[in-house]
């Protein structure tokens, strides 16, 4: 080890070096959320998560209590569920949504949304509701729009589909589509012919 180096041992934290870490009190704990939900919309779970990180922080370079520290998130959260600042219904019917647009299947809009504590009962009914708004299929309007993003199948110039045709099968397959859609939108000669279907 060097021991002209002059920076401070890791402590284990994910803190950036030189940032100290703050207590956490139910104030600084408020002020977070706030701040947090200015910028991103968040399920309970999600917010639940990043608070609960700072505590552990907290409890770490403080010795603050960890269970008081939750005991402040819960009280929180649970005001902003009363409040509807937090609605995880609201919340999996918009993240659906805009998965949907930026073309990912049900399967990966499913995933994203139990990564953001989203339970599969209230993942089902905010695809049931995007289903009433865009049709029963989904998956293929998701690939096509995928497709056109990406600019794969009938999106690319024709002189060079038929040589990239397995990697968008390839693409589509990778972002959760199956391959019967997958080869539909791939080899579809006017896409717009599927999305009328």
């Amino acid at each position: 080890m060097n021991t002209d180096d002059k920076r401070p041992p890791r402590t284990g934290t994910s803190q950036p070096a030189g940032k100290p870490v703050k207590r956490v009190t139910p104030q600084y704990l408020e002020n977070a959320a706030l701040y947090y939900l200015e910028r991103f919309a968040s399920s309970t779970a999600n917010l639940r998560r990043v608070l609960m990180r700072k505590v552990d922080l907290s409890a770490r370079a403080h010795d603050t209590d960890r269970e008081e520290g939750a005991r402040w998130v819960e009280e929180l959260l649970a005001r902003y569920v009363r409040s509807g600042l937090l609605n995880d219904e609201t919340y999996a019917r918009m993240r659906t949504e805009s998965l949907h647009r930026r073309g990912a299947s049900t399967r990966l809009i499913a995933q994203k949304l139990a990564g953001k504590g989203i339970g599969r009962d209230e993942a089902d009914k905010a695809l049931d509701s995007l289903r009433e708004d865009v049709g029963p299929d989904l998956d293929l309007s998701a690939a096509l729009a995928l497709a056109r993003r990406r600019r794969l199948g009938p999106y690319r110039l024709p002189e060079v589909r038929a040589a990239h045709r397995d990697k968008d099968l390839a693409a589509l397959g990778r972002a959760g589509f199956g391959y019967e859609i997958a080869r539909r939108v791939v080899d579809a000669e006017d896409p717009e012919e599927l999305s009328g279907e």
